[in-house]
């Protein structure tokens, strides 16, 4: 089953995302450690992740494969 959401700081391949918390879109080439939204504070952003809009998103080296 693939993800549909990639914490912070997880590996992912190239394609486009949203944060799970506010919608704000975020397109990548790949990136060894995805950031945390622009828009984040701990009390408007519990998911803490984005959603996988297109691309695989987890890359296979990432350090967390199995959490969602």
């Amino acid at each position: 089953m693939q993800k549909d959401l990639v914490k912070y700081g997880s590996d992912v391949s190239a394609g486009s995302y949203e944060c799970a918390d506010c919608g704000r879109p975020y397109s990548n080439q790949g990136k060894t450690s995805m950031p945390p939204c622009p828009d984040f504070t701990p009390g408007t952003h519990p998911k803490r992740g984005w959603k996988i809009l297109t691309g695989v998103g987890d890359a296979v080296q990432d350090p967390y494969p199995n959490r969602r």
